[in-house]
């Protein structure tokens, strides 16, 4: 995978974490996600699109976010994943979510899509 890939799924991911701080993570994910994509997350629930949208319109914004320690891994010529270490604060001053986290990502033909999100709490 060449370093264009690296920064547009990079700049993908941002701006999945800008969503879920500006309100509009529902509607993001839910034209991002494959229509099979699932989400894997820290408390151990699995949630198809479907749920993760619903999920997603009545949780709270967070406040902001930083990503570290990111890297692509390739699985073939249109499927990569991007793995980092997240950190999201629900409000300003509180204690961060911190947690190890991946997104595989598959090229459609057009764009790339949200197949597999998974987070593991970090402490």
């Amino acid at each position: 995978m060449d370093d264009d890939v690296h920064q547009d799924l990079l700049a993908l991911e941002r701006r999945g974490w800008e969503a879920l701080c500006d309100g509009t993570a529902a509607a993001f994910y839910g034209e991002v996600m494959t229509d099979d994509g699932v989400m894997v997350l820290a408390d151990g629930a699995v949630m198809d699109r479907d749920a993760v949208v619903v999920a997603l319109q009545a949780s709270p914004p967070w406040h902001h976010f930083d990503l570290a320690d990111v890297r692509v891994v390739p699985a073939s010529d249109d499927a990569a994943a991007l793995v980092y270490t997240g950190r999201a604060w629900r409000d300003e001053d509180g204690e961060p979510f911190t947690g190890a986290m991946s997104s595989l990502y598959v090229r459609d033909g057009i764009r790339w899509r949200l197949a597999l999100y998974t987070q593991t709490p970090v402490s």
